[in-house]
């Protein structure tokens, strides 16, 4: 049916950047509205960003807003979420999959740690 595999996660300084990529096997991500999702320690997995087939960003979680962006590459079926200005707080592990999510497309996720 597909998967999804998350790279590009690692540790950074406060004020950092990092360029997560989402490979996707399956042509259902070429039509499918993704996004990327993260879990930090003890808390529930929320919804950071998402963009259409089209490529519309219509959504970003409002802590990210203006320091993350999503992006995606039909043609080589990734997805991409370019981190800036890292804040502590954006520790988490970071997932992609479809909006709203399918439970069948749950990765290992990529983890970002921004520590001094």
């Amino acid at each position: 049916q597909g998967q999804l595999v998350e790279s590009g996660g690692g540790l950074v300084q406060p004020g950092g950047s990092l360029r997560l990529s989402c490979a996707a096997s399956g042509s259902i991500f070429k039509i499918a509205t993704m996004g990327w999702y993260r879990q930090a320690p003890g808390k529930q997995r929320e919804l950071v960003a998402r963009i259409t087939m089209g490529g519309s960003t219509n959504y970003y979680v409002d802590s990210v807003k203006g320091r993350f962006t999503i992006s995606r590459d039909n043609a080589k079926n990734t997805v991409y979420l370019q981190l800036n200005s890292l804040k502590p707080e954006d520790t988490a592990v970071y997932y992609c999959n479809t909006v709203p999510a399918n439970s069948n497309f749950w990765g290992q996720g990529t983890q970002v740690t921004v520590s001094s």
